[in-house]
């Protein structure tokens, strides 16, 4: 029956079970010296999951930016000579507009109030003859308005408006906050660049030692005529689970980092009267970092075997 099949068809079959043969003798190997393998593995774990760890955790601050920033109110400031009455009719007006949300009023005498308990200057405000504040509207941007160009568009219109003195938004610090989110990013990427190497460095390293371990099986090998195919494959297997179980331990290693600082988030969160719940990798970054652990291990084993296996086999 089997003499039938295509040639193609065997051949493929063949090279699938010389490679599945490979590989389960490969993970056989590792697991025979589980400490040899443990300390390798975790020291690639360690090396992905720094910045795998800071990447989610500059995610987490990404999103609670963009939260804050949605909830902040654009704060018009009325002239001074305005009253409470004038504000409520301009109040009346803004609610109309499909670009805003809500429009609470802040009468002087709140604001005062407010001024008095957070300023620490209630003596000095005491001794003034009259209240200086003018009235103020606080304008939520609509749900669905949460492009930035967007939100500085309505604040410059709304700064235009007759009777406001000026407008602020009360999110400038959360853009600041997103401007070194961006920074952190960018250098979580570089020192996650530097590690990568670190991992090809491990990998290469532990498989030049393999190598040497195994000098006399690869020089017999070689006598009855092992292509140089076969001699690498075991090695690119062995970097290929080397790097595959160092992701997944990392992947631990992040998920555990998260639960352990959902407590302090959650202390540091209500000093503010906010929530934050800590997400981990979701499914794409976890198949990256799963497939970035493997496919460092496959580079750092493919160097190691080129350069030293080139001089146990001189062509």
């Amino acid at each position: 029956m089997s003499a039938r099949r295509p040639r193609w068809l065997r051949r493929l079959g063949t090279w699938v079970g010389d490679h599945r043969r490979a590989a389960t003798d490969t993970l056989d190997r590792l697991i025979r010296a589980p400490l040899a393998t443990l300390m390798t593995v975790a020291a690639i774990a360690i090396a992905l999951a720094l910045p795998a760890t800071l990447l989610a955790i500059t995610d987490n601050l990404e999103r609670l930016a963009g939260d804050w920033r949605r909830g902040a109110a654009l704060s018009l400031f009325l002239a001074p000579g305005l009253d409470e009455a004038a504000g409520g009719r301009l109040a009346a007006a803004l609610r109309t507009r499909i670009d805003i949300g809500r429009v609470d009023l802040v009468s002087r005498a709140a604001g005062l109030a407010e001024l008095r308990e957070y300023s620490g200057l209630g003596g000095a405000l005491d001794q003034l003859p009259d209240n200086p504040l003018p009235v103020v509207l606080a304008v939520y941007p609509a749900p669905d308005l949460t492009a930035e160009a967007d939100v500085d568009a309505l604040l410059t219109g709304l700064a235009a408006l007759p009777g406001v003195d000026f407008a602020q938004a009360d999110a400038q610090w959360v853009k600041r906050l997103q401007a070194i989110l961006s920074l952190l990013r960018e250098g979580t990427w570089l020192l996650g660049g530097m590690l990568a190497l670190g991992v090809v460095l491990v990998v290469g390293n532990t498989i030049r030692l393999e190598i040497e371990n195994r000098r006399d099986e690869i020089l017999v090998m070689d006598l009855v005529g092992a292509t140089g195919a076969f001699i690498r494959r075991p090695f690119l297997y062995a970097g290929a689970w080397y790097g595959l179980l160092g992701g997944i331990l990392a992947w631990a290693l992040v998920d555990t980092a998260v639960w352990l600082l959902q407590r302090p988030v959650d202390r540091v969160a209500a000093l503010y009267e906010a929530q934050l719940r800590l997400i981990g990798l979701d499914l794409h970054q976890s198949v990256a970092l799963l497939g970035l652990g493997t496919l460092l291990g496959m580079v750092g084993s493919r160097i190691a075997v080129g350069r030293h296996l080139k001089r146990l086999r001189p062509v």
